[in-house]
C-alpha cells in the first residue's frame, strides 16, 4: 500500500516538475518575443525619426545641397567658414580676413560656404545665436546674405545678455536693403529656426568644435591671416 502511495507521489512530483518546466519555457518564449518586438520597434522608430530629421528643415535660397551653409562664389577651391554671430573671435576674423575671403570668391578663385552655427545660446538670455542665424537665412532669401552677415558682425552685441531683439535684427536687414515686410515676417515667424538647428547639428557631426573654423578643401587653416588663407587656396588649386 505504502509502495503504491510512494509511486503516486513520485508521479505527482514529476508531473509538477514537467508543468513548471513548460511554464518556464513559455515565459522565456514570451519574453524573447517581446524583446524582439521592442528591438524591431526601436529600429523602425529610429528610421522614422531619422527620416523626419532629414526633412524637418527648409534651407533658404543659396544653400548648398546638404543644406548646411550658404554658398557664394564658384571657384575651383571650397572655403568652409563655420561662424557664430555672437562669437567675438568670429568678428575678429571678419575684420581681419573677411575681405580676403570675399575677394577670393568674387575673383572666381574660391567657392565659399558660410555655415552660420548657433553654439553660443548659453551666453544669451534670448537664444541670440539661433535667432541671428535664422535671420541670416531670411536675408539669404532676400538676396542679401553677405551684406546682412557683415552687419551682424559690425553690430555684434556683448555676450551674457539679451542681445538684439527681433525688431533690431529686422532694422539691420532694412539697413542693408531688405524689405521690411517680407524680411520682418520671416524673422518673426522663425522660418529658418529649424534650418539653423540642422546647420549646427551637422557641424558637430563634421567635428567642428569651435568658431571660427576655416577649412580649405576640407583642410583646416589654423592661422586665419589673409596671407595664410590665400596661400591655402593657391596650394589647393
Amino acid at each position: 500500500m505504502s509502495s503504491r502511495k510512494g509511486r503516486k507521489e513520485a508521479a505527482r512530483v514529476v508531473r509538477e516538475q514537467l508543468a513548471q518546466e513548460r511554464r518556464r519555457k513559455r515565459t522565456l518564449w514570451v519574453s524573447a518575443t517581446a524583446v524582439f518586438v521592442l528591438v524591431i520597434a526601436g529600429f523602425v522608430g529610429w528610421a522614422v525619426y531619422s527620416e523626419q530629421r532629414a526633412d524637418d528643415f527648409t534651407p533658404p535660397p543659396g544653400a548648398n545641397e546638404a543644406g548646411t551653409g550658404i554658398v557664394y562664389g564658384s571657384g575651383p577651391v571650397t572655403i568652409d567658414l563655420y561662424e557664430d554671430y555672437l562669437c567675438p573671435a568670429c568678428k575678429q576674423f571678419q575684420e581681419v580676413s573677411g575681405e580676403t575671403v570675399d575677394q577670393l570668391a568674387d575673383e572666381g578663385k574660391a567657392q565659399v560656404v558660410f555655415h552660420p552655427v548657433a553654439i553660443l545660446d548659453s551666453r544669451s538670455t534670448t537664444q541670440y545665436s539661433t535667432r541671428s542665424s535664422a535671420a541670416a537665412g531670411c536675408a539669404a532669401a532676400g538676396g542679401k546674405f553677405r551684406e546682412y552677415s557683415e552687419a551682424l558682425f559690425v553690430q555684434q552685441p556683448a555676450e551674457d545678455g539679451a542681445q538684439l531683439s527681433n525688431d533690431e535684427l529686422i532694422d539691420l536687414g532694412v539697413g542693408v536693403g531688405l524689405d521690411r515686410d517680407s524680411f520682418g515676417s520671416c524673422v518673426n515667424d522663425g522660418t529658418y529656426l529649424s534650418w539653423t538647428k540642422h546647420v549646427t547639428e551637422e557641424s558637430s557631426r563634421a567635428n567642428v568644435s569651435g568658431t571660427p573654423t576655416v577649412l580649405v578643401n576640407g583642410e583646416p587653416v589654423t592661422n586665419w591671416s589673409p596671407e595664410n588663407i590665400q596661400a591655402a587656396v593657391e596650394a589647393a588649386s
